[in-house]
């Protein structure tokens, strides 16, 4: 029989907190206004309706990796139901959960072997690479590089090194893109009903998105001996900021993963000086100060100035998503 004493929770404890509900807020206005501009107002001038969609689209992934870190509820599966349709379409969000969480391993990070999220390569790997190749991925090293070439380079390697381990046998990885299908074919039946062009939605507004998401990445991490050192502080509070849900106080964010993102504002303020130093002043000013420093001067090199196969154990499968 179940204990007398057990008291049944109440549906507002769900929520981790009160403030929660901004993040809830913002998921159902992003939903809203999706539905908006492809269903009810389907025929709005794809000039006009594909860049607002686009700004939707990148909201809505990032409330992705809200909720990879755990928000706004106590519930897995809850949080992973509230973004179950993938209004992104390229990328499914099991993945990028199992290999973000990956990547939250500061002692890897930017390691050409064991961070999923790093953009260099193995010395002697890049070094035997054809010419094109390599001319490819220092094109890939520069903002405007990685805003054409980033999003088609992260899919197609993903989808490469799932394959791999789909034909090995790994059902949970199948499992994962069954998911993400069967949710690809609501959003496109949705758009198909509707009378909303799916080329112009795949060309206009999923890429797109995940282009301006390389913004927020792309100087991210850096190589660097002290891993305190690899993460940026941007500390920019306009529309960047908003879009990515303070994730560039990217800094603040791995030193405290599962601080939801209306907090991180205040906690770096409180404790400015000490990210600042604690990170050895890595970042910029903003992101358009970024962008101006990088649009076609890499940001890196991209062979791995530090770890190489002489000094890191190199695993027998890589978990990458963004090698081509």
């Amino acid at each position: 029989m179940p204990s007398r004493n057990r008291r049944q929770r109440p549906v507002g404890s769900l929520l981790r907190s009160a403030a929660e509900a901004w993040t809830l807020a913002i998921l159902i206005a992003v939903y809203g206004l999706w539905a908006l501009l492809t269903v009810v107002l389907p025929d709005v001038p794809l000039w006009l309706s594909c860049p607002l969609l686009v700004l939707i689209v990148v909201q809505f992934m990032s409330l992705q990796h809200e909720i990879v870190h755990g928000h706004p509820t106590r519930l897995r599966w809850l949080n992973e139901a509230l973004v179950s349709l993938p209004l992104g379409l390229l990328f499914p969000y099991r993945r990028y959960r199992t290999l973000h969480l990956h990547h939250h391993n500061d002692e890897n990070l930017t390691d050409p072997f064991d961070d999923p999220e790093s953009w260099y390569f193995e010395p002697g790997d890049f070094a035997r690479q054809p010419a094109p190749v390599r001319w490819l991925w220092r094109a890939n090293a520069t903002l405007l590089g990685r805003l054409v070439l980033g999003p088609v380079l992260s899919v197609v390697g993903l989808v490469r090194m799932d394959l791999r381990a789909i034909l090995r046998g790994d059902r949970g990885i199948l499992w994962d893109w069954v998911l993400h299908l069967l949710g690809v074919t609501a959003v496109l039946l949705i758009l198909s009903l509707a009378g909303f062009s799916l080329l112009a939605y795949l060309g206009f507004v999923a890429l797109p998105s995940m282009s301006v998401l390389m913004i927020r990445s792309f100087a991210e991490h850096r190589a660097s001996e002290a891993k305190e050192h690899r993460t940026a502080i941007i500390p920019d509070r306009g529309l960047f900021a908003l879009l990515f849900l303070n994730n560039n106080l990217h800094a603040v964010h791995h030193s405290h993963p599962t601080v939801a993102w209306y907090r991180l504002p205040r906690l770096f303020h409180e404790q400015r000086t000490h990210f600042e130093t604690a990170n050895g002043g890595y970042g910029y000013r903003s992101y358009f100060a970024m962008i101006a420093q990088h649009l076609l001067r890499p940001v890196n090199t991209v062979a791995h100035p530090i770890w190489h196969r002489g000094n890191r154990t190199v695993p027998l499968e890589r978990n990458r998503d963004d090698r081509g």
